[in-house]
C-alpha cells in the first residue's frame, strides 16, 4: 500500500521522474484556478450571490476574521497568501473522497515547499512593514544574546510546519488504508468523514501558525509593550 504519493512513479526518463506528488499538486492547482475564475467572474457587488459564491464569501470572511484575531493590523494585505495556503491544503485533503487519490500534502516535499513559502514570506512582510533595520532588530529582541536562538527558531519552526502537516496527512491515509483492508465497508465511511474533517483542521492549524509567525515578525516593539509601560 502506497502511503505517500512520492512512491508512485508515473513516468521516468533518466534522472527525470514524474510521480503522483507532482501530478496531484498541479491538478489541485489547476482545479482551484479554473474553479476560482468560474465561480467568481459573475460576482457583482450589491448583487445576491449564488450558493457557491456565498460559500466562497463565507470562507474568505472566515480567513479575514482569523487574520484580525491573530493580530494582523491589515488583513487585506496578507489574505491572498494565507488564504491560498488554507484553500490549497484544505482542498487537497477534501479530494481524498476520490478512490485512489493520495493528497500531495502526504509528501514531505510538498509540505516542506509550503513551509519554505512561509519561511520566505515572513521576512518579506516584515521588511515591507518595518524596513530592513526594523526586521533585523527582531533577532535582537529582547536582548542581543538571543540572536542565535532567534535564528535557530526560524529554521526549527519551518521544519516543524513541514513535518507536522506531512505526518498528520500520511498517518490519516495509512490508518484508513489499514481499516479498509480488515473491516466491513460501512466502517471506513465514517473514517473518511473523519479524515475530511481532520484535513480541514490541519489546513486551519497550518495557516494559523503561518499567520502567527507573520504577525510576530511585522509587529513593532511598541505594539508588543503593554499599555502604560
Amino acid at each position: 500500500m502506497d502511503i505517500t504519493p512520492d512512491s508512485i512513479i508515473l513516468w521516468k526518463y533518466g534522472v527525470f521522474k514524474l510521480n503522483a506528488t507532482i501530478l496531484t499538486t498541479w491538478l489541485v492547482m489547476l482545479v482551484l484556478v479554473i474553479g476560482s475564475y468560474f465561480f467568481t467572474r459573475r460576482i457583482v457587488k450589491g448583487k445576491i450571490s449564488s450558493g457557491v459564491e456565498t460559500l466562497l464569501e463565507i470562507i474568505v470572511g472566515f480567513i479575514y476574521k482569523n487574520l484580525q484575531e491573530t493580530g494582523l493590523q491589515k488583513p487585506e494585505k496578507y489574505i491572498g497568501f494565507i488564504g491560498t495556503l488554507f484553500i490549497f491544503i484544505g482542498f487537497s485533503g477534501l479530494l481524498t473522497i476520490i478512490p485512489g487519490y493520495i493528497p500531495p500534502t502526504g509528501s514531505l516535499s510538498t509540505t516542506a515547499a509550503l513551509a519554505i513559502c512561509v519561511f520566505i514570506a515572513v521576512p518579506l512582510y516584515a521588511i515591507q512593514e518595518k524596513g530592513v533595520i526594523g526586521f533585523l532588530k527582531n533577532y535582537l529582541h529582547p536582548f542581543f544574546i538571543f540572536l542565535p536562538f532567534n535564528i535557530i527558531a526560524d529554521f526549527t519552526r519551518t521544519l516543524a510546519l513541514a513535518i507536522r502537516l506531512f505526518g498528520n496527512t500520511m498517518s490519516g491515509t495509512l490508518i484508513i488504508g489499514i481499516i479498509i483492508s480488515i473491516s466491513p465497508l460501512i466502517f471506513p465511511v465514517f473514517l473518511h468523514v473523519l479524515d475530511l474533517i481532520t484535513s480541514l483542521v490541519q489546513a486551519y492549524i497550518f495557516t494559523v501558525l503561518a499567520t502567527v509567525y507573520v504577525a510576530a515578525a511585522t509587529r513593532t516593539i511598541e505594539e508588543v509593550k503593554p499599555k502604560g509601560a
